[in-house]
């Protein structure tokens, strides 16, 4: 019989965990049919590994009759086409945890203001470089966010859902690519560095106004040079 892609395949416990808080993650028909596609293309060792399968003598050939019996095809001998790595051992609901648990992270733990002082002291002397440094900032900013945007958009299939998707074809294709290698882990924790970024960034525009309140004069439109005669008649 063929099964519906929601189905629960199997529940594993999770890689990760610690001790006695050991987690399991259900792993459904529909991720099974990824890790077999492209672009891992697992064999039946792999994927034997990934479900934490115990090895046996007759362990390939069980796994393969399992997976006929609901539809999915995995050839004896077929070679994995992805290069391996830590992150191919974690199924799905582990990898999302894993992001989930770094945003957390990122969000709270990250040193901004700490990073931010100890960059920005060095573009406080000079008004002028100050500026620069404010227009630097904002431009990083614009263009981080446009970056979190997009990858916020990303509409992956992941466990059990398949979201329609928002953003054009061409890139969806891409980053569905890039979620099928990470087990989407990765857009998530991309988004999760660049917000300890943006974070990182506001706190060095906040160093640069109490250092330099007077190059305020010059995002209102003055060239560097007027700021600074400005600030030397102030002096």
């Amino acid at each position: 019989m063929t099964a519906s892609p929601s189905d629960i395949f199997c529940s594993v416990p999770g890689r990760l965990s610690l001790l006695s808080s050991t987690s399991k993650y259900k792993v459904t028909v529909a991720e099974v049919q990824r890790r077999l596609s492209p672009p891992e293309c697992l064999n039946a060792s792999l994927l034997g590994g990934v479900l934490r399968r115990a090895k046996s003598k007759n362990g390939g050939r069980l796994l393969r009759e399992k997976l006929e019996n609901i539809g999915l095809n995995l050839p004896a001998g077929r070679r994995k086409a992805a290069n391996v790595t830590l992150l191919t051992s974690l199924v799905e609901g582990e990898a999302i945890h894993l992001a989930r648990d770094f945003g957390y992270v990122c969000e709270t733990e990250f040193p901004a203001r700490q990073v931010a002082e100890y960059l920005t002291r060095q573009h406080t002397s000079d008004p002028s470089d100050s500026y620069r440094r404010k227009e630097l900032i904002h431009a990083t900013k614009q263009v981080t966010k446009e970056l979190m945007e997009l990858l916020n958009q990303d509409r992956s299939p992941l466990c059990n859902t398949r979201p329609q998707h928002i953003l054009e074809p061409g890139i969806q294709r891409h980053l569905t690519h890039f979620s099928l290698i990470s087990h989407g882990f990765g857009s998530p924790a991309i988004v999760a560095a660049l917000t300890a970024i943006q974070n990182f960034l506001s706190e060095s525009l906040k160093q640069l106004e109490k250092a330099c309140p007077s190059t305020n004069q010059m995002s209102q439109g003055c060239d560097s040079q007027k700021c600074k005669e400005i600030d030397l008649n102030k002096s």
